[in-house]
């Protein structure tokens, strides 16, 4: 099958459990949650995406038409020389829409580690190696264990007790960015001092000004 890419670029993550951590993140185009239209936003389920994922005409993006091809244009994003082995972010958008058992084959066997960024509305295919979720009110909510549950703050129908009883190694609160990220960020300090199973999620690379 063909694999749609937005955008493949080396960084470091910025936020969640692998925060610093250098990545090469892999956005796959398309989402089951909103269109990434704007005229879309007030009818969507999630409203408030602030990602460019449609179309493969970001940088490093594209039509890769075999797992092989795109995994092969992942790790030359790597830098050569060094002992550390290769991370990749898959994020979208919603990467379980393309994401299949040949590309995680594909990943492996160039001896790289594979992560997802999702939004819990699809269940994923064995051997993903890292699993985050970020669950979206109003969504159908399937994935309920992984890795890292990673949830934006506050969404009055998707609060943290509905999401604390699953079966996550980390539980993290990130701040909804916009107009009112100030107040967002002192609420969600509060609620993990209450209730320390969760831990504060900041966007590091907003505040470093990287993507």
């Amino acid at each position: 099958m063909a694999y749609f890419i937005k955008e493949i670029y080396f960084t470091l993550q910025g936020e969640g459990s692998h925060t610093g951590r250098p990545a090469i993140f892999c956005r796959f185009a398309g989402c089951n949650l909103w269109t990434g239209r704007e005229q879309d936003r007030e009818k969507a389920i999630c409203q408030f995406c602030d990602t460019d994922f449609i179309g493969t005409d970001g940088p490093g993006g594209g039509t890769f038409a075999s797992a092989d091809e795109l995994a092969e244009r992942l790790h030359s994003y790597w830098p050569t020389g060094n002992e550390a082995t290769p991370y990749i972010v898959c994020t979208g958008g919603e990467p379980l829409l393309q994401i299949d058992a040949a590309f995680i084959k594909a990943i492996h066997e160039r001896s790289m580690i594979m992560a997802i960024e999702t939004n819990g509305t699809k269940l994923p295919p064995a051997g993903i190696d890292w699993v985050c979720v970020s669950p979206k009110a109003g969504s159908d909510f399937k994935l309920t264990q992984g890795d890292e549950l990673k949830l934006v703050y506050p969404q009055p129908e998707a609060m943290p007790e509905r999401f604390a009883g699953l079966d996550f190694e980390h539980f993290y609160l990130q701040p909804m960015d916009g107009p009112n990220t100030k107040e967002n960020t002192a609420a969600a300090v509060q609620y993990c001092l209450k209730h320390p199973q969760w831990k504060l999620s900041l966007q590091t690379h907003k505040f470093l000004g990287i993507d």
